[in-house]
C-alpha cells in the first residue's frame, strides 16, 4: 500500500476516525518535531530553563557569563 493509498483512505474516513488515526500519529510518530524543541524539552523538564523576563532583563550570575 502506498502512501498515497492511505492518503485516500484517510480521506474517506467520518471525521471521529480521522481523529483518531491523527492521534495516534501525533502520539507515536515525533519526526515532525524539530530536534531543537525535543532538546528544549528535555532542558524544561531537567529544570534548566529561565523565563522571558529575567533572560532579558537581569544580569546572569557570574558563572554564566
Amino acid at each position: 500500500m502506498s502512501a498515497q493509498d492511505i492518503i485516500e483512505e484517510f480521506k474517506a474516513l467520518p471525521p471521529a476516525e480521522r481523529a483518531q488515526v491523527t492521534k495516534f500519529v501525533v502520539e507515536n510518530d515525533d519526526s515532525w518535531i524539530p530536534d531543537e524543541f525535543k532538546e528544549a524539552m528535555k532542558d524544561a523538564e531537567a529544570g534548566r530553563f529561565v523565563d522571558t523576563e529575567t533572560a532579558l532583563f537581569e544580569t546572569p550570575p557570574p558563572r554564566l557569563r
